[in-house]
């Protein structure tokens, strides 16, 4: 696995990993994942000593939306990769006592095929995770933690108290024109909580700064 480069956003334990692809006259290959190189050096001091123990792949078509979901019990960090087509990855901070608690950033993620690079976004726990997506797309991701539906939970992005400042304005407003026009959402998300009803639920001592 060649890394580019590394670089945090807004919410700086949000981290982007670059990597790169070799491209030919017969179209590209590229190596997205070496433990070796991820968890194991010092290239990439956040990851080191971190297990991922559970891959996922996720297939969702144009305009929909996702998240915003949490666990602990274990915790789940993601490392979030599109495979095809173009997801908007969302990440939120619900540590309590953090100074960014409440605010969301956005990080667009689209997939060129003629481009030399690719892209992982790292979540550590402690962040809420969503995406959206304006065209059909496949992401994979890979999970510090084994899902436990005991001890999940979801903010609702939909929520009228989510701090949106951090964000890309083109990204927010293409997120609003996405859920306006046609946003499709789970019926389990559509119950997510409010940020203000998160904060007060005893669950929410699980994530302090």
């Amino acid at each position: 696995m060649k890394i580019l480069s590394i670089k945090s956003l807004a919410l700086p334990e949000i981290r982007v990993i670059k990597f790169a692809r070799f491209l030919d006259q017969r179209g590209y290959f590229c190596e997205p994942f070496r433990e070796s190189d991820l968890l194991n050096s010092g290239q990439v001091d956040f990851l080191k000593g971190q297990k991922l123990v559970q891959q996922n792949e996720n297939f969702s078509k144009a305009n929909v939306a996702r998240g915003l979901h949490f666990q602990w019990n274990p915790y789940m960090g993601k490392l979030v990769r599109t495979v095809k087509g173009r997801m908007v990855d969302m990440a939120m901070d619900i540590r309590k006592g953090s100074p960014n608690f409440g605010k969301i950033i956005l990080y667009d993620m689209p997939i060129n095929e003629a481009k030399d690079y690719n892209e992982w976004i790292w979540l550590p726990p402690g962040f809420a995770h969503g995406n959206f997506f304006v065209e059909e797309t496949i992401i994979e991701y890979f999970c510090s933690g084994e899902y436990n539906p005991v001890n999940e939970a979801g903010i609702s992005f939909l929520s009228t108290d989510l701090d949106w400042s951090l964000c890309d304005v083109n990204l927010k407003n293409l997120f609003d024109e996405t859920i306006r026009k046609a946003g499709i959402i789970s019926e389990k998300d559509k119950q997510n909580l409010t940020l203000k009803q998160w904060e007060s639920d005893p669950r929410s001592e699980n994530f302090k700064y």
